[in-house]
């Protein structure tokens, strides 16, 4: 068993909605699964505004699909903000202090009127100080907290306080999001490490090494050598980070991990014509350019057959295309699954367009599930991810040589029988067992010395 130095793990979240936010929820809960069997003591937290009603169902979808092993892992600092009798809870009151709304600002009363909340119209809305209003039961104001980064904070205290009255131990927070990241980095708490993850891609079109960086993230590199350590899903990232701008403190490749099936379908006994993709219909993932390849796919093939799993902004786009390609017989839009595992068990091929990605979690399921894969040479994720075969990579963007890969792999039962016995080599480095040992290592070091905050 790994062994995770003794400390609380705080799982720290923007949101965690069923079928929102594609990989990103996926790889959140898995982690934290993942890391409460391999024994670490974690909790989930998120600081969405929604009910409390709507958590508890989100929470429960989880638990019914296995993302999540108990409700009682989860903590939302709305749901934490109200007291039994109503207004705001005490840590909240306390974190207060004298103020009055912005009149020059809307508001927006959430947590059962316990807070009112500015509508800051600002990309840098994370920012602003602009004082957010608590309230008593009556709905009188009892004071204000300024901004979001002070409102956050408070709730992390206010946590952090609760677990050491159970059992004073460190506390290790996994920080998931960008945005939360700076608005925590200032949290003056000598017990607590901060190790934050990274989930995508920090460069603008046409996403080479040195691009423009997304604005977003400007910032944030800033601020990351004050982080206690920066995990990184794939070394090609880490590698491009590190020669542009020097090493970030403590930056560790650490993979999404995934879980294969405990047995693989042979490439025999799969649909030889099965090409599938799983995720968002949407720009980045540049579907049109897999019905476009497959059009000329089926010419020589007519077995063949597309799925494009998944919804998203651009249904229509796509279904108007493949009508316009008089692809309707062979080419079909199927919507969500639960179930990407069955999904994948039956396909020949599993194809990715995007233009860019963080690691490309359904790619890593595909390998871990011995399916083949056909992948444009993109950042971040497919060279890492098959460096050590399990399917074809194409250069970016080529919808010739996409097609050709996928004309290759479907007419030649020894390649996808080759391919498939290599996706499976090629998963075992993304086991969560592998995957917990480097993040336990990372923690351990963390721990071993003063917060860099």
């Amino acid at each position: 068993m790994t062994a995770f130095p003794d400390a609380w793990y705080l799982i720290l979240s923007s949101r965690l909605i069923p079928d929102l936010d594609g990989g990103y929820t996926i790889s959140t809960l898995a982690r934290a699964r993942q890391m409460t069997e391999a024994g670490a003591d974690t909790r989930l937290l998120t600081v969405d505004p929604g009910a409390v009603d709507a958590h508890a169902a989100h929470r429960a979808t989880f638990i019914e699909r296995g993302a999540a092993a108990a409700s009682e892992i989860f903590r939302n600092l709305f749901d934490e903000a109200v007291a039994p009798a109503g207004g705001a809870a005490g840590w909240l009151r306390e974190a207060a202090h004298e103020g009055r709304a912005d009149p020059t600002l809307e508001y927006r009363d959430v947590a059962r009127g316990a807070i009112s909340l500015p509508t800051v119209v600002d990309p840098d809305w994370l920012l602003s100080r602009a004082p957010i209003v608590i309230r008593d039961r009556a709905g009188e104001a009892v004071g204000v907290v300024d901004g979001f980064g002070a409102l956050y904070r408070a709730w992390l205290t206010h946590v952090a306080t609760e677990l050491r009255a159970e059992d004073d131990r460190p506390i290790v927070v996994i920080c998931e999001s960008r945005q939360l990241g700076e608005l925590i980095v200032g949290w003056g708490d000598d017990e607590v490490r901060i190790v934050h993850t990274v989930h995508t891609i920090h460069l603008e079109p046409p996403y080479a090494a040195d691009s423009d960086l997304n604005r977003l993230w400007t910032r944030w590199f800033d601020i990351a050598p004050l982080f206690d350590a920066v995990l990184w899903p794939t070394a090609h990232q880490r590698d491009d980070v590190r020669e542009r701008f020097g090493d970030v403190a403590n930056d560790v490749v650490a993979a999404h991990a995934v879980v294969g099936p405990a047995e693989i379908v042979p490439a025999s006994e799969r649909d030889p014509g099965r090409v599938v993709v799983l995720g968002r219909l949407a720009p980045g993932k540049r579907l049109a350019h897999a019905v476009r390849a497959f059009a000329r796919v089926v010419e020589e093939h007519p077995q063949a057959r597309l799925e494009l799993w998944g919804e998203g902004a651009q249904r229509a786009e796509l279904e108007t295309l493949v009508a316009d390609l008089g692809l309707r017989d062979v080419v079909a839009l199927p919507g969500l699954t639960t179930d990407p595992g069955a999904v994948l068990d039956r396909a020949a091929v599993y194809l990715t367009t995007s233009a860019f990605e963080g690691q490309g979690l359904a790619l890593a399921e595909a390998l871990a599930h011995g399916t083949p894969v056909v992948a444009y040479d993109i950042r971040y994720g497919p060279r890492d991810m098959l460096a050590a075969g399990g399917g074809i990579l194409v250069p970016d963007a080529d919808e010739d040589a996409l097609a050709e890969a996928l004309r290759r792999v479907l007419a030649d039962a020894g390649l996808r029988e080759r391919l498939s016995t290599e996706a499976v080599d090629a998963a075992a480095a993304l086991t969560p067992a592998r995957a917990m040992r480097t993040l336990a290592g990372a923690c351990r070091e963390a721990l071993s010395r003063a917060r860099r905050r």
